[in-house]
């Protein structure tokens, strides 16, 4: 990807007219990563372009199927001669990989992961090549590193992304949140929650087979309007344990990567964890746990808290006047009113403007955050989503506060 076509790639996300998702894959991997992310920023994108991005989560385009069958047929003998059924052409298709349906010798349905190529080596040039043209613009203007901090994004999306060019990161990702729900299990009921059955022995760097599960993803069932608004807030019960309890948390947790199989969610894609240190982990619950209760004096102390850089009693003044200026009309609006999203993303805007620094693991968060109230707004735009998070909030405070100081999880 050359700078041209970088600033070329900004210019579509934030022209009049809808960006051409061709165009922007055709553009490669890194393009894609870009614009997946900024499917996110309601903050800086209006909500029609976020919309329009969102489909290269789970509908890029798939390999042709000729080129599909050439990698399958460069797999060992061996291995193909598991399966009695094997198809050429992909049922569902992201930016990395493509998933084949086929049949184990025993009669097993399964699900086979095939990348698409070797992103890798391209793939690190080309964000090399970008962060050092940022650190030349940060040079002249240091400022843009602390309201949008494109170095730290492009790490984060560097190390996302290569994590997920490795399918037996999958399970790895898969049995660190198993074993962190059984160690957890005594204090939180996490019993609605599975994880796919993996097949080791034929999974590999570039190939990952598991059993197939039955039921839609939620992207499918938000598309045909059938996703309960209720199961939603099951997901933010599930994913919040691991987000605001543990610390370690899936790092990609879009409506394609979650199915719905009878009354059990299962995470799927669980490549890039998401991890935040303790000071940003209790932090953060600590400020939606205010968040929830429309105090937000208590939301500026706790973000001032989690900062790294302490503001003097004059300036910190100035910071929780503007935070309760930002929320005056916050306490009772619907997510279609006002998007949780936008909101978290000018608090986190204002506070650094004010003087603040966080840790870089916080936007895992944030970006959770971010696919919550996605999903929420194509569900029940009319949900006053701060307030239907409130009970498991309280909860989750109640669970913790019962808890040993530290439960060891080998992760």
């Amino acid at each position: 990807m050359k700078i041209t076509d970088f600033l070329l790639l900004l210019f579509r996300l934030s022209g009049k007219k809808l960006p051409d998702l061709d165009w922007i894959e055709s553009k490669g991997l890194l393009a894609v990563k870009i614009a997946q992310h900024f499917a996110l920023r309601v903050d800086f994108l209006n909500a029609e372009v976020c919309a329009h991005l969102t489909a290269l989560y789970t509908r890029t385009k798939p390999l042709r199927a000729e080129v599909s069958a050439e990698i399958i047929k460069n797999f060992s003998h061996t291995w193909r001669s598991n399966f009695t059924f094997l198809a050429d052409e992909p049922f569902a298709s992201a930016s990395v990989g493509q998933v084949h349906a086929g049949t184990l010798q025993d009669g097993t349905d399964a699900v086979i992961k095939i990348r698409k190529a070797d992103w890798a080596p391209q793939f690190i040039k080309d964000i090399t090549r970008l962060k050092k043209f940022f650190k030349l613009i940060l040079f002249f203007y240091p400022k843009l590193e602390r309201v949008a901090d494109p170095v730290g994004i492009l790490d984060t999306i560097r190390d996302y992304t290569l994590s997920e060019l490795d399918f037996t990161g999958e399970i790895r990702g898969a049995q660190t949140l198993d074993r962190i729900r059984s160690a957890y299990a005594p204090y939180f009921d996490l019993s609605g929650l599975a994880f796919p059955e993996y097949y080791h022995a034929l999974s590999s760097e570039k190939c990952l087979v598991a059993k197939r599960i039955p039921g839609p993803t939620f992207d499918e069932l938000l598309n045909k309007k059938k996703l309960p608004y209720e199961v939603l807030l099951s997901l933010f019960r599930l994913h919040g344990f691991y987000m605001f309890v543990p610390g370690i948390f899936h790092g990609d947790i879009h409506p394609g990567n979650i199915i719905l199989s009878g009354d059990m969610i299962h995470f799927i894609d669980t490549g890039a964890l998401g991890r935040v240190d303790e000071t940003i982990r209790s932090g953060l619950f600590n400020f939606m746990e205010s968040l929830c209760r429309y105090d937000f004096a208590l939301c500026a102390e706790n973000l001032h808290r989690m900062s790294l850089i302490r503001l003097s009693e004059q300036k910190f003044g100035i910071f929780k006047n503007k935070i309760l200026l930002l929320y005056k009309n916050f306490p009772g609006k619907t997510v279609n009113e006002v998007s949780l999203t936008r909101q978290m993303m000018e608090t986190i805007k204002l506070s650094v403007n004010c003087g603040m620094r966080f840790e870089k693991g916080m936007f895992g968060v944030i970006k959770s955050m971010m696919y919550l109230d996605g999903m929420v707004l194509r569900c029940k735009p009319g949900a006053v989503l701060i307030e239907d998070m409130r009970p498991a909030i309280v909860d989750f405070r109640k669970r913790i506060n019962a808890m040993p100081d530290k439960i060891q999880v080998q992760v």
